[in-house]
């Protein structure tokens, strides 16, 4: 049970709860009230409910805890969100954009797909899923519209340039761009760091400003999330 619910100091759409043995958890308010995506906890407070946000489930959570400068996502925005998954963390972005915004899910895997159609988009009528492959943007052209944020958690190589083909197609100037990048997938022959400072890299070259990089130890080990602004133009 939550004895009070506060806004987060910096982030709209996201919360604070006060839980009754003294420890503060994020959450964000649910959307679809009643039911949860993975056995999160429900809330209430003030005649609103909520979903506690798990930071070991969900690395945009673990970059709030970690300080991040910016999240950029907020109410009523339209977000494209490239590896969504079983739908996590999208949940709590189709939360945090409400009923006004909308969260475009692009997911390659066909089980994964199903899960996130039938279990969370089924119950969510700001997301969009899309089966289809992140590398190949112009395929799923005709399904998103301008955004004004891109989250990318593909976990595969090339990640930076996969980001710059989407934002280059969907993303407005100065947009934002929350990109998960996890060492280990990208090349195992280097070390995290050197995997990290080439993703920046190509992000830079192809018309971001990074303005943040979030170590997310302990919550995800190899991880860093990456915060940038799309400015356009690039090599």
């Amino acid at each position: 049970m939550a004895v009070e619910v506060v806004e987060h100091e910096r982030f709209r759409g996201v919360y604070w709860a006060k839980l009754e043995d003294g420890s503060r958890r994020l959450a964000t308010e649910n959307l679809a009230p009643g039911k949860t995506v993975y056995r999160e906890k429900l809330v209430r407070f003030g005649g609103k409910e909520y979903r506690l946000w798990d930071s070991y489930r969900s690395k945009l959570a673990a970059s709030i805890v970690k300080d991040i400068s910016n999240i950029y996502i907020e109410p009523r925005h339209r977000v494209l969100y490239l590896g969504a998954a079983t739908g996590t963390t999208a949940s709590h972005v189709s939360d945090i954009v409400g009923k006004e915004g909308k969260v475009f899910c692009v997911e390659f895997a066909p089980r994964v797909f199903r899960e996130l159609l039938n279990n969370v988009c089924a119950f969510r009528q700001n997301m969009f899923p899309i089966l289809a492959d992140a590398r190949f943007p112009e395929r799923y052209r005709h399904l998103v519209t301008m955004v004004d944020d891109i989250y990318c958690d593909i976990a595969q190589p090339e990640q930076a340039k996969v980001v710059i083909a989407n934002a280059r197609m969907f993303l407005r100037l100065g947009g934002g761009l929350l990109l998960a990048v996890k060492a280990r997938s990208i090349d195992v022959t280097k070390t995290p760091t050197e995997v990290f400072r080439r993703e920046i890299e190509i992000l830079e070259s192809g018309g971001f400003e990074v303005e943040d990089v979030a170590h997310l130890e302990p919550f995800d080990r190899d991880h860093v999330m990456v915060a940038a602004r799309y400015r356009g133009g690039g090599s």
